[in-house]
């Protein structure tokens, strides 16, 4: 591991002291939720599982471009119903054979004084890429003591409409829009010179 001060914190809750490098995500401790209105009558819950990616964090935000890429199977996909489970991964809603990911990407000088802001990057569904504002809140950063990884997590939310990517299937009984919760815990993998 390399000789930065800022590794052998226990935990800061500050942004701008996060150690500079290229992070990978941390499947296990990253969850991507939705919701959507259901009849009208209540809200139904679901999660994507195992999301992948980098996030390149650079020395800072005069020295470079931040960028994140992160993609979830739709084979992932779970709510409370196995048959629920398999009708979403369908061709009638998203279709995971076709398009078996769905993706984020986002590539922008990035100011780390605030741990609240918001990224505006490119969301990939069902064949579909539209620009999608996120908003975006710090965690806090420190060593995992279970793994001795330096790691950094975020919570993220934004709200997209499923028919902007053509998947229309029970509108308007099932709700257009989708509220989406997205946990991330991101690990050092090489810290930045």
């Amino acid at each position: 591991m390399p000789d930065n001060p800022v590794l052998s914190t226990l935990a800061s809750t500050n942004l701008a002291d996060v150690c500079r490098g290229r992070y990978v995500v941390d499947p296990v401790h990253s969850q991507v939720l939705f919701s959507v209105s259901h009849f009208g009558i209540s809200t139904y819950f679901g999660e994507f599982s195992g999301p992948c990616g980098t996030l390149d964090i650079p020395l800072s935000e005069h020295d470079g471009t931040t960028r994140l890429a992160v993609s979830v199977p739709v084979a992932n996909v779970k709510t409370t119903s196995r048959i629920l489970d398999d009708e979403l991964r369908s061709r009638d809603w998203l279709d995971g054979e076709q398009f078996p990911l769905i993706a984020f990407d986002f590539a922008a000088p990035l100011s780390l004084a605030a741990n609240s802001f918001q990224v505006v990057g490119a969301l990939a569904l069902h064949g579909v890429t539209r620009d999608v504002t996120f908003d975006v809140s710090f965690v806090g950063a420190g060593m995992n003591p279970a793994k001795q990884v330096y790691t950094i997590g975020f919570d993220i939310q934004g709200r997209i409409r499923r028919s902007d990517y053509g998947v229309t299937a029970s509108l308007p009984m099932i709700g257009d829009e989708l509220r989406l919760v997205i946990s991330t815990a991101f690990e050092l993998e090489v810290a930045a010179a």
